[in-house]
């Protein structure tokens, strides 16, 4: 099974990005937008694994407290060519350090560490597959590539502030890849009192 470590979004949260991606939706045809009901924050992908109950085990050791978490201002992955329409996030330390923790107890179930810093954030949308309609020059740049000159001519549109929540626990999911989209499921809650 695939699976990765996560913090769910509260709905009133969801309805606001639900909002917004609805406004730009037109912008970048062919782009694959999250579903409202899958958002969330990773901590931690994990890929296919069978050691789901060591897993399980291993995360129960992870001790914390509750934080912030506020969403505002967009980004892309990468900046010349993007392919990840993404919200950051601010949460402090907090974030960060969790991740580390979570990531260290997973070490020795075998689930190897990231090569890269983490860099938190909440993807909204993806490049979708195919070829954009158009002229030539157009059918050779990235599907979001609207999207961010959009974004780049309103910048209120690309600084919004979506609010801020507390994160009072976190998930293991299981990912399944359907052609509609990946649908997540949650296997196992954590607490941060």
């Amino acid at each position: 099974m695939r699976l990765f470590v996560g913090i769910d979004i509260t709905d009133e949260i969801r309805g606001r990005f639900s909002d917004y991606m609805r406004r730009l939706e037109g912008l970048a045809p062919g782009t694959k937008w999250v579903k409202p009901e899958s958002l969330h924050v990773t901590l931690k992908f994990i890929g296919y694994t069978e050691k789901l109950d060591d897993i399980k085990t291993a995360l129960a050791v992870v001790k914390g407290s509750s934080f912030s978490l506020r969403f505002q201002g967009t980004g892309f992955f990468t900046q010349r060519s993007p392919r990840v329409f993404w919200v950051g996030i601010e949460a402090g330390a907090e974030l960060a350090a969790l991740a580390r923790y979570i990531e260290q107890v997973l070490v020795p179930v075998g689930i190897a560490p990231e090569e890269r810093k983490y860099s938190p954030h909440l993807t909204l949308a993806r490049e979708g597959s195919g070829r954009p309609q158009g002229a030539r020059e157009d059918r050779n740049k990235p599907k979001m590539y609207a999207l961010k000159q959009r974004l780049e001519q309103e910048p209120r549109l690309a600084q919004m502030d979506f609010g801020t929540m507390q994160a009072t626990e976190f998930i293991l999911y299981q990912s399944e890849t359907r052609p509609e989209g990946a649908r997540y499921t949650k296997l196992a809650r954590f607490p941060l009192p």
